[in-house]
């Protein structure tokens, strides 16, 4: 596996799409879709470190010429699958904090603004983030408070 092809994965093991991954890092969505198609080759230093901070993965590991495909697994904290009573909690929690931003009155979305004040790729960009940020939570927390004897 090459330079690309890890990043890719690393992208999207980490809940991102290329998109948000330009947002949350700063990068222009088609320097990082280059980045990832030419292997990094001659990507600056600065756009690596900035993708390397938000996605929390070490600027070495990008520098390897080939990735196997076990060293990316052990690399990855296997954490418990979502079932379906998962799933549905987390859209109804999703659900919940969507209407707190909303409201007049909920919470502050980014700079004041509730969410209707933002244009559609920011909401969607909210919104996905959220989602992926209950995910994780609910993954975490299964892997912390299942009993031992109970985990695969």
């Amino acid at each position: 596996m090459k330079r690309g092809e890890y990043l890719d994965r690393m992208i999207k093991e980490k809940g991102f799409t290329i998109m948000s991954l330009s947002k949350a890092s700063g990068v222009a969505y088609t320097t990082l879709r280059s980045m990832i198609e030419r292997d990094l080759k001659n990507a600056s230093i600065d756009n690596v470190l900035k993708v390397c901070k938000v996605l929390g993965i070490k600027a070495d590991d990008l520098a390897k010429e080939e990735y196997d495909e076990l060293e990316i697994s052990s690399t990855n904290t296997s954490l418990p699958e979502l079932n379906s009573k998962d799933e549905k909690d987390i859209q109804k929690e999703l659900s919940r904090m969507i209407e707190g931003l909303e409201s007049k009155n909920g919470y502050a979305a980014f700079d004041g603004h509730n969410i209707e004040d933002m244009d559609d790729e920011d909401r969607e960009l909210l919104i996905s983030s959220l989602e992926n940020s209950l995910r994780l939570a609910k993954r975490l927390a299964k892997q912390k408070f299942t009993p031992k004897k109970y985990r695969n």
